[in-house]
């Protein structure tokens, strides 16, 4: 890790998979990051095949790689942190806020905010399963319809690694502006129950210089970066040239990123659908940039991508 705050790349579906990782870790790589979110239950099940690869790792780029999960059944928590240790997972991590409707009405992610009993069964499950070999973390909300600190009290005393808190409720989803401040009171709770817990201050933050002036305002151990990723690649930079790249620089960033995904998923593991939700990151900043994005959200096949991507590229 670096001197003062460290910087973690979100968990998003289908965005933080192991190429897009690879791509972020070469224009400017943060200190950690987390995989997409996987279920475990379906990981214990027949369904395995169809999602093991979000638990694919480079491990050329993969440099302090958590794997995010999420679940209901203890039994699939524990196995799979115990299989996360063999594949090499430098932590683990569980998803406590994800506030999307499919995951909350199963009584899953952010929905484990009014079911605490489970929430601690979940930790403990996971904890037997690494059986300290890797660390074991928490990512969460604020609270369900209003802050509710005694959340974060009953996962500090979880003795849980790490604890990161989107600075929202999950009745706010991403609609009002994180409430960073709250932050300062998570750190008292952290240093009174759990001084060795590291605290991550997540929502809102798109650049470095930010994110280190957050932290230092608030406490927070690290910082994690979601959606700023797709204003730009570089945003763990110090100094990001994104702005000032060429739109063909840009165009054949996209291209590499296209070509990885096809040499990745070479038996269809993976919708070419998803690469467009990286269409608005990678063309922008020129005459027609939203025409050419029109036609590219229209592209049904990587072929026809690559062919309106090479009339940037010159």
């Amino acid at each position: 890790m670096t001197n003062g705050p460290f910087f973690v790349l979100a968990p998003m579906d289908d965005v933080t998979d192991v190429v897009f990782r690879s791509i972020v870790a070469e224009c400017a790589p943060p200190d950690m990051y987390f995989t997409e979110f996987v279920n475990v239950d379906g990981l214990q099940s027949i369904g395995r095949p169809k999602l093991i690869h979000k638990l694919a790792i480079d491990k050329n780029s993969d440099r302090n790689i958590v794997a995010q999960i999420w679940g209901k059944k203890p039994e699939n928590f524990e196995k799979t942190a115990n299989e996360i240790v063999d594949m090499g997972f430098h932590g683990v991590d569980l998803n406590m806020g994800c506030p999307q409707k499919n995951e909350v009405k199963n009584g899953c992610c952010s929905a484990l905010i009014n079911d605490r009993d489970l929430a601690s069964v979940l930790i403990k499950a996971v904890q037997r399963g690494v059986d300290g070999k890797i660390p074991v973390s928490v990512k969460t909300r604020l609270g369900w319809n209003e802050i509710d600190l005694s959340w974060h009290e009953l996962l500090l005393e979880q003795k849980i690694d790490m604890l990161t808190v989107h600075m929202r409720t999950r009745k706010e989803m991403s609609s009002v502006p994180a409430r960073w401040e709250v932050m300062k009171e998570i750190v008292k709770l952290r240093d009174k129950i759990s001084p060795n817990t590291k605290l991550v201050i997540n929502g809102d933050i798109e650049t470095r210089a930010q994110g280190l002036e957050v932290a230092k305002n608030t406490g927070a151990d690290g910082v994690m970066i979601g959606r700023g990723i797709f204003k730009d690649p570089f945003c763990f930079s110090e100094n990001s040239p994104w702005e000032s790249m060429p739109p063909s620089q840009k165009a054949e960033l996209f291209l590499k990123h296209l070509n990885r995904f096809q040499e990745t998923y070479v038996n269809g593991e993976r919708s070419y659908q998803t690469l467009k939700k990286f269409c608005k990151t990678y063309i922008h900043g020129f005459d027609q940039a939203s025409d050419l994005r029109e036609k590219i959200m229209h592209t049904q096949t990587a072929e026809e991508l690559v062919s309106l991507l090479n009339s940037v590229v010159v």
